[in-house]
This record gives structure tokens, sequence and C-alpha cells, in this order.
């Protein structure tokens, strides 16, 4: 079955990288195991016989349908799904277990899938994904290099991340245009220890880091926060207000969200503007 370009299908056919990927995983000895994206089953294989339980999240119903007459429903259940609307918690629920999760994700929805995979950070034990080399890059950035950014301290927000290995693109048929990086991701998620809210903190995340060359000061400024209310919050928090979100690491980061709020809580009685609303 050739691939099918639309849903980025690159199939992964190098045996030692399969292998690597499952081990990474650990020991999933009767453990649930959620598979993004399985195409022809060549992880599928090497996770069902681990002696674990598959759910197997594929898009494409031809796929899908090759997967059920091979895989046996009770080793690999196949789900014919975009995973964008699989629901991990209910399928934890089921399982009476928070999941593992494997998969060569999709270079066109990748960012999504990360997004999802955090939301459902509850359902989640641990992650093994392939994912296109520069996300990795940027998923598990330090801060003050290149790539770090948003994607680093949303994914970093939710546990730690380490990139395992990197495959070129002669592992896949067909083979992609870019390589390939596998990388590990233990859901442990940081907001009580730094003290922000699941909701608000992320929105704050996106406002800073909404131009990469404004500072921190300018980003917050532009989206409406008044200058006084800048500089005190800055003051505060003990950080230059010149600095740029990317120098930053995310105890610093929440140290700044925890001063705004609380001077707007100083200024309770007074209106609150809506973008300190959206802030906080």
């Amino acid at each position: 079955m050739p691939a099918k370009s639309k849903l980025g299908q690159n199939f992964l056919d190098d045996e030692a990288a399969i292998q690597r990927i499952t081990a990474a995983l650990g020991d999933c000895s009767g453990l649930t195991v959620v598979e993004i994206g399985p195409g022809k089953g060549a992880i599928t294989r090497a996770l069902a016989s681990r002696d674990g339980h598959v759910l197997a999240i594929e898009v494409d119903p031809e796929l899908a349908a090759r997967l059920r007459a091979e895989f046996p429903p009770e080793r690999v259940t196949v789900v014919v799904q975009d995973v964008l609307d699989f629901d991990f918690a209910a399928a934890s629920a089921t399982a009476g277990e928070r999941l593992q999760v494997a998969g060569n994700l999709p270079y066109y929805i990748t960012s999504p899938i990360l997004l999802k995979l955090a939301a459902s950070h509850a359902a989640l034990d641990r992650a093994v994904l392939m994912v296109q080399r520069e996300v990795a890059d940027r998923v598990t950035a330090a801060p003050g290099s290149r790539d770090y950014g948003l994607l680093s301290v949303t994914v970093q927000m939710y546990g730690q991340v380490e990139k395992l290995f990197t495959l070129p693109p002669s592992a896949f048929s067909p083979p992609p245009e870019v390589h390939s990086t596998v990388f590990r991701w233990r859901f442990a998620p940081r907001f009580a220890e730094l003290g922000v809210d699941e909701t608000s903190f992320p929105a704050f995340l996106r406002t800073v880091f909404a131009q990469k060359r404004k500072t921190l000061a300018n980003n917050l400024r532009a989206a409406g926060m008044k200058p006084a209310a800048v500089v005190a919050a800055f003051a505060d928090a003990g950080i230059d207000p010149m600095t740029r979100a990317e120098a930053l690491p995310v105890e610093a980061l929440a140290a700044l969200w925890r001063s705004i709020k609380k001077k707007e809580a100083s200024s309770a009685g007074e209106a609150a503007t809506p973008v300190t609303n959206s802030l906080l």
C-alpha cells in the first residue's frame, strides 16, 4: 500500500530503531500503550510482543483494516480516529491506569498533538515520540539557546523531556526530506511547584513569547498592560524589563507571573483591564 502524503505517511522500517523506541518506554507488561499513527504496524508488532495492550490510533481506514486483520483484538485494539479527537482520559479510566504513549508523529500536526498530550497529562505516564529533528530541538531546548521558545516552555511545564536518538531519512519509506528525532517525555506537571495557574499561566507565556525580538516589558505593554504596572511587576520579581523571554527559565517566568498577579490583587476594588484578565 503506497504512502499517502496528505496524511504525512512516512513508514519507519529500521528494525534497530523500532527496538530502541519500544525499549525506551520501559517495561510495559500488563500496561496499556497508546500508539499514535501505527501505519503498517512496524512499532505495533514490537509493542504487542511486550505483554501489554496496544490502543492503535490510526486515521487511515485502509491501514486500520490491515492492522485489524493482523493483530488479535485482545492484544491490539485498532481505533479509526484522528488522535486530536481521541479521549485519553476515557481510555485511562477504562484501563484503570495512566497510559503509555508511543508514535511516529505526522510532521504537519506535530505541535497540535504535543499540546493535546499536554492537555491530557493527568491520563498519561510517559511518551516516546518521533518528530522532525528541528521540533525535538525546540521541545528540549534550554533557556538562552537559539531553539528555546514557547513550545519548549509549554512542553517542559508538563514534565521532563530528553532527546534519545536521531534517524536519517533513509530509515523511512518513503524517505522524508528531514531527519527525525526520538524523545522521551515523562509527565509530571510543575504548576503547583511553581505556584502558577494551569489555565492563565500558559496564556501569560503566549503573551511574553508573542514577538521574539521584543523584550518582556514591550510584549506586556503591546498586550495592553499599563506601563506603571509593568515596571512594578518587574521590580518585585527582580527581573530586568529589558530581558527577552527566551533568556529566562520557567522559574523566572513563573516569578514574574506571580508578581503581576500580586500587583493585581493589591489593586482590588479598581476596575481590572481586559488584558490583565487575559494574562491572569
